[in-house]
Order: C-alpha cells, then structure tokens, then sequence
C-alpha cells in the first residue's frame, strides 16, 4: 500500500516552474573576405560614375533654363543658375506652335500607348496558351519581324497607299505593337496565369474573352504598368515618323519642334520674338527651357510606375 506525506501532496499540488524562454541568439554575420569587400567598392564606384554621368548634364541644363542668356551664352553657368530669370519659360510657353506640340504629343502618347497595350496582349495572350493550334509558327514569324523589318522606303508606301500621310495616325498605328513587349507579355502569362485558373472558369461556364478579362488582366497589372511605360516613352521621344510622315506643322509632336530649335538652330514657326531669337543666346535659353520642358511629364509619371518595372519583367522570366 502506498501513502504520501502531507508535503508531498502539496508539492503535487502546486503549479509546474515557469520555464523562461530561451534567447534566441542573433544570426551570425558572414565575414566578407578582402575580395568581395574589393568587389563591393568596385560596384559603387562604377553606379557612382554612372549616377554622375547621368545628373551632371541634367542639373547644367535645369540651371542653364534659368539663368540669364549672357551667362548661358559665355558659359559661367555649371550646376547652379546665374541671374535667375523665367525668360526662357516665358517665351516657349508664349508661342502657339509650341503649345500645340506639346497637345499634340500628349495626344499621341495617350492615344498610341492605349491602342499598343490592347493589341499586344490581344496578341500575346493567345501565344501564351498551349493549345493554340499553330502557335510556334505565329511566334516565329512575329519574332521574324523584330529581326528583319521591312525598312523605311517600303514602310513609307505602306503607309501612303493607306492614306495616313499627314495624319495623326501616321504616329500611332505604323508602330502600334513591339515585339520585345509581345514576348515579355507571353512569357508574363505563360508563367503567371496557371492552367487550372482556365480550367475552373471553364467549368463555370465563362468564356475566354471573359476570363481574360475577370482574371488575367487583374493579375497581370504589373506586366501592364511595365508595357505601358515602355510605349509612353517611345511615343513621346518619338520625331522621326512624324519627320517622314507629317507636313502639317499643326500635327508635328513637341519633340520635332524640340528638333527644329537643337538640330536646325531655328525659332519654332510664328514665335512672336523670331527676330530676338537670332541672337545666339536667347537660342540657346531656348534650347534648354524646350529640353526641361519635354522631360517633365516622363520623370513626373516614372515614379509611379517604377515599383512595377522589375516585378513586372522579371516576374515572367522565373517559374514554379
């Protein structure tokens, strides 16, 4: 028979210890040898020398844009402005030719970036799925035409038996899709937009052009964002199509006007100080204020975009 002690039973009685936790230990920094610390250096040096070559030139044409046109023309002015003025401002904002380049540019980069981003996933989505019959043959022969297009005399007839010469659709329609953006945006869905997402809303009864709509384009906004940051630029630095297309000046972009002023050293047409502007130094004022001017609005929308870009291109080049 087994008794207990009146202690033991209390000790039975009473709570377990508290265990205190254990601290948990910081991991261990991996000591860089002399090589990588090498390499490191190397690396910042080089985006440095990178950074440098890109904002130099950029701040000496911010401040020349507001500095007085002795100072521009004689050269004293470096990265910081010299007699603040808004002269040059003043008389590019002044002048009708150069406001409606800039509404025209505007138009054709809004028009031409919606018009591209409908086509290439119009295209790019069927080559993504597999059991579109002859889809190798297609991708080749789109791939074919980034490596030998057609060259500028037969492009230039194409688009005058058309009647697109001398309208604004000579800008948009002519480089409407990219082939680089058209592999991007198939490699995005063949990587991103798993088949048993087409296979349950097929038996949900939806409709291809309904499931690209409800799940592929809602997953697909940072392909989106990417291709259509990539068409903005291009359709807003874009000069030589409308170089070979357009007589109208009332069609030309901001940019064949910015062409005009840099490259042929001429005031844009109807400037109300066409005579001043033969004076080499408000010229150059020019120059400067039409290059701030035609910048602004890409480094105002890149940063919203920026987030997108990498997750965007690299998110199709990685699977599983």
């Amino acid at each position: 028979m087994v008794t207990t002690t009146l202690d033991e039973r209390q000790s039975s009685d009473a709570e377990p210890p508290v265990r205190k936790p254990r601290a948990v230990k910081a991991p261990k920094r991996i000591k860089e040898s002399p090589t990588d610390r090498i390499f490191m250096v190397a690396v910042y040096i080089l985006l440095t020398t990178f950074l440098l070559c890109v904002l130099l030139p950029l701040l000496y044409i911010v401040a020349s844009s507001f500095s007085d046109p002795l100072a521009v023309s004689s050269g004293r002015v470096t990265f910081w402005p010299i007699d603040f003025t808004l002269e040059g401002y003043e008389r590019a904002l002044s002048d009708s030719s150069i406001l409606t380049g800039f509404a025209n540019s505007l138009i054709y980069t809004l028009a031409g970036t919606a018009i591209s981003l409908v086509l290439t996933v119009a295209i790019a989505y069927p080559l993504s799925r597999s059991d579109l019959w002859g889809r190798r043959g297609i991708t080749l022969f789109v791939v074919f035409t980034m490596l030998f297009a057609g060259g500028i005399i037969p492009t230039y007839l194409v688009v005058q038996n058309l009647g697109l010469l001398d309208t604004r659709w000579a800008l948009i329609l002519p480089q409407a899709i990219g082939v680089w953006q058209v592999i991007i945006a198939v490699a995005f869905f063949r990587s991103s937009i798993p088949e048993e997402l087409y296979e349950a809303a097929q038996l949900d009864g939806a409709s291809d052009l309904r499931f690209l709509w409800t799940v592929v384009l809602p997953l697909s906004k940072p392909l989106l964002a990417v291709i259509a940051l990539m068409y903005a630029i291009f359709q807003w630095n874009s000069y030589f199509d409308a170089l070979l297309y357009l007589r109208d000046p009332s069609l030309y972009p901001l940019q064949l006007v910015l062409r005009n002023v840099l490259i042929l050293n001429q005031a844009a047409p109807g400037l109300d100080a066409a005579a001043a502007l033969e004076r080499q130094q408000l010229a150059d004022l020019l120059k400067y204020s039409l290059i701030v001017i035609s910048t602004v609005p890409v480094m105002l929308v890149y940063p919203f975009v920026a987030r997108f870009f990498n997750k965007g291109i690299l998110v199709g080049a990685v699977k599983g």
